[in-house]
């Protein structure tokens, strides 16, 4: 049995708590947060039975029950926890961003690497049904050669989203707005799919909210090392908030999908299995996927992603998602950024930070 500590008791906590309830050979064993009472409301409020909550995670990292830490902390304050939880031997998850800057990733890369302990960072649209079975259309080579690929976030959050939290669209915790904290899931999955970036120019404004530091629409225009080319959308401004899409296209196939469920799914020649896969993913979820509302997303990726990851430290293997592959998602928004201040167009990889 796997022991667990969760490092912040914010709202995505609340998700990896249900989630581990869902993992077998798994028992969240402590949460720990800066005060005492949060950490206490937060083990009362999710009915959590045998967690100890804390402010100490020093302490808590002292305990020999505990063998993997999961960060949840404002993403600007992922490495500290993170790194001290390496030094102490203990594996760790960190939620999306795996931090807001390259030094801020690599120190955690590094901490990990040094201990020997794995690393794993949170993107639960990965393992998604239909996004599963697209990337396997792309391995096996269904769309030709690569062309085109896009991906959209267009959400919507209020102004008191960015009022109530104290850290959210603050450059210094937040480290952007509707790239980093949103749509860095859909900038995974588009590099999931597509593969390395090597150019990227990109816009960004604020909109429709005030008193944030950070952007509430963005896109940006990519030109991927394989030659296909690629569009971001990405945005917290549009009412009442849409669900997200990945789409990729080849001179021999199309697949669009839409949160969970899929569009569009045409290969050049016809496989025997296309029939089936339309039929499978026909009916509609209806899941809103956090597109208005935070909250209403689901627990059952990241259960799915923390499953790989005890997979992953029973079998010896890497996580499906590891550090590296979440600093992939950083550094293309960050390059994004320096697109935006420096008005050209910049090569990758990136070797500065904001």
């Amino acid at each position: 049995m796997l022991g667990f500590a969760v490092v912040g008791c914010g709202l995505i906590a609340r998700f990896h708590a249900k989630a581990l309830a869902d993992v077998p050979g798994t028992r969240l064993r402590a949460v720990v947060s800066r005060s005492a009472a949060n950490a206490a409301k937060f083990v009362e409020e999710n009915k959590l039975q045998d967690v100890e909550p804390s402010a100490d995670l020093a302490a808590t990292l002292k305990r020999k029950d505990i063998d993997v830490v999961i960060v949840t902390t404002p993403s600007g304050a992922h490495q500290e926890p993170a790194a001290a939880s390496a030094n102490a031997g203990k594996h760790v998850v960190v939620e999306k961003p795996l931090e807001i800057t390259l030094e801020r990733c690599d120190r955690i890369i590094d901490a990990c690497d040094k201990n020997k302990v794995k690393l794993c960072t949170i993107f639960p649209s990965r393992f998604g049904d239909a996004n599963v079975a697209l990337k396997k259309a792309i391995v096996a080579g269904r769309f030709g050669r690569l062309t085109l690929g896009e991906t959209t976030c267009k959400w919507w959050r209020p102004q008191s989203y960015y009022d109530e939290g104290g850290w959210k669209g603050t450059l210094a915790l937040d480290g952007g707005g509707a790239l980093m904290n949103q749509a860095i899931h859909n900038v995974d999955l588009l590099l999931w799919m597509m593969g390395p970036v090597t150019h990227i120019a990109g816009f960004t404004a604020m909109l429709a909210h005030e008193r944030i530091e950070v952007e509430d629409s963005a896109v940006a225009c990519l030109r991927f090392a394989s030659g296909a080319l690629g569009v971001i959308q990405a945005t917290t401004s549009v009412w009442p908030g849409l669900p997200k899409t990945i789409a990729v296209h080849g001179d021999r196939g199309s697949v669009v999908i839409e949160q969970d469920d899929l569009l569009r799914w045409e290969f050049n020649p016809e496989d025997p299995r296309d029939k089936e896969i339309r039929q499978q993913f026909a009916v509609k979820t209806g899941a809103s996927g956090g597109s208005s509302n935070p909250a209403a997303i689901s627990h059952v990726g990241h259960a799915r992603q923390l499953a790989d990851f005890v997979q992953a430290l029973e079998s010896g293997r890497a996580p499906l998602v590891d550090g590296r592959e979440g600093r992939r998602a950083v550094e293309v928004i960050l390059s994004i950024y320096d697109s935006v201040k420096s008005k050209r167009i910049v090569s990758l990889p990136a070797s500065r930070t904001p």
